[in-house]
């Protein structure tokens, strides 16, 4: 079946279209030849720069800093900024780069770590004021240690909300995060700092977690790129409470970064006893490619617009439908499918629930006081659950996995919605007209494919009238994250974004 959507519509509505607008290289080139800051250019652009001699890593900290000590203060993106340690870095980098010996991939390219992560030398506090701030922090987790391995520039670490714990990025301890696309509305969560700072240029490379959508939402939030892998292809230390619904990703402003930084990150972690033992196959040939045709050109893609029944925006689904006529312009054969899926938000809620629960039993009632409100009623309904509906939320899983192993038969891809909706208000949990519910209530196309642990990527695919951006979430079967990423790089050469900034 022919998916057909309303395209003036969508251009209208500020997509950029593929005719004149990429150079030979797959660059935008509004930034061939580096006219502008630094700070608004993809870490592949910066990592050119450098090779040539046209850019130093030392132009590129400079810039990212000042963008940060110029939009930090409204957009409470960063939690902790060591400017000091990060232009010493980039100073070392510059040196080797003139040498001609450049560390790894990454060598010189600004990072952000999101407030989860462990990183040596600076405090993990996770938005709680409950985490002991006089700690020795030794240690680095796997994407922390990972892109220091390549040469990454680390410049701070992004705000999330307390533990982590809800689809929007506001917390006890650093007050409420926002989009710089428009100040009043959120910039979704949990990894809400880390999609504001790529968005505004404060870094092109970032990292994420997602238990639920925690990548994904603030990517369709924002306008960013956002993978969460095939679960234990990205070790992750220590061991979330909440088990294997918790993802670790990159977070980036193009395609080509995001398979980029997928590669440095994926791969084993001793630490990590359930990781995969080899990084993701077939990254670097996605990144390289400039062709969008021949990136998915035979692919079978199911496009489900509600994901069994969700209501989504009227506009979101326009932009949405005319995305997946794109990928069927491009070759790829795009049919309307839905998975059939069973409705399970409450078996989702069992699981994370009770991992807030776990996360904070050390806690006596005092500290308990200083939760996020939220967090503690969410905490009560996981304390109230038994082993036995545990376990029947895992059924639940087991049971999904099975339908999507099997849909994937079929098809190569899915696609659907990131968000049914645009951003909503900063500071609140759900949009007006789920005032007082969850963040579940919202984020059913995201927690989904979290119960399934399949990878699932979202990309920008248009704006709204009142200009904020919409995602386009494209799912693969387990271990096809190669497959995800070369559907969103021919949609990103198809329909460039990266220009268009807050």
């Amino acid at each position: 079946m022919t998916i057909r959507s309303d395209r003036a519509g969508t251009e209208s509505a500020g997509v950029g279209t593929a005719d004149g607008a990429v150079g030979r290289t797959g660059v935008p080139r509004a930034r061939e030849g580096y006219g502008g800051a630094p700070a608004d250019l993809s870490a592949e652009q910066l990592l050119h720069g450098y090779a040539t001699g046209e850019l130093s890593p030392v132009e590129a900290a400079e810039s990212v800093l000042e963008r940060i000590e110029q939009d930090n203060p409204a957009l409470n993106a960063f939690c902790l900024v060591r400017p000091e340690e990060a232009l010493e870095a980039a100073r070392a980098s510059a040196e080797r780069w003139r040498r001609g010996a450049p560390e790894g991939l990454l060598d010189g390219v600004p990072a952000s770590i999101k407030d989860i992560h462990l990183t040596k030398g600076w405090p993990t506090l996770k938005g709680s004021l409950n985490t002991p701030q006089d700690c020795p922090w030794e240690e680095d987790s796997p994407v922390t240690a990972r892109l220091r391995e390549q040469g990454a520039v680390l410049v701070g670490k992004t705000t999330t909300p307390e533990l982590a714990w809800k689809g929007v990025t506001d917390s006890p301890l650093y007050g409420i995060t926002r989009n710089p696309w428009d100040l009043s509305t959120t910039p979704g969560g949990s990894s809400g700092g880390a999609a504001a700072a790529v968005a505004a240029g404060m870094a092109p490379l970032a990292t994420g977690t997602d238990g639920g959508g925690s990548i994904r939402i603030p990517a369709s939030f924002t306008g960013v790129c956002g993978i969460k892998p095939t679960w234990g292809l990205v070790p992750h230390y220590p061991a979330s409470p909440f088990g294997s619904l918790a993802h670790t990703g990159p977070m980036t402003r193009t395609v080509g970064d995001l398979a980029l930084m997928l590669e440095v990150v994926s791969g084993f972690d001793p630490r990590d006893w359930m990781a995969m033992p080899t990084p993701a196959p077939g990254l670097g040939d996605v990144r390289l490619h400039h062709d969008p045709e021949a990136l998915v050109r035979g692919m079978r893609i199911a496009y489900s617009p509600t994901l069994g029944g969700q209501e989504v925006d009227p506009e979101v689904a326009r932009v949405v439908a005319d995305a997946a006529t794109v990928l069927e312009a491009l070759g790829a054969h795009v049919e309307e499918a839905d998975p059939g899926l069973p409705e399970c938000r409450r078996d989702f809620e069992v699981l994370w629930n009770s991992g807030a629960a776990k996360a904070t039993e050390h806690l006596d009632d005092r500290q308990r006081e200083l939760l996020d409100p939220g967090l503690r009623e969410v905490i009560e309904d996981g304390l109230a659950f038994s082993a036995q509906d545990y376990l029947t939320a895992m059924a639940t899983r087991m049971d999904m996995g099975k339908r999507m192993g099997l849909f994937h038969t079929t098809y190569d891809l899915l696609l659907t919605p990131a968000m049914p909706m645009t951003a909503f208000e900063a500071g609140q949990e759900s949009p007006p007209r789920l005032a007082g519910q969850r963040w579940t209530s919202w984020a059913g196309f995201s927690y989904p494919f979290n119960m399934t642990q399949q990878p699932a990527a979202s990309v920008p695919c248009g704006f709204s009238e009142g200009g904020l951006p919409i995602g386009l979430q494209v799912v693969g079967p387990r271990h096809s994250d190669a497959r995800v990423l070369a559907a969103c790089r021919a949609f990103e050469l198809a329909r460039p974004w990266a220009d268009r900034r807050p």
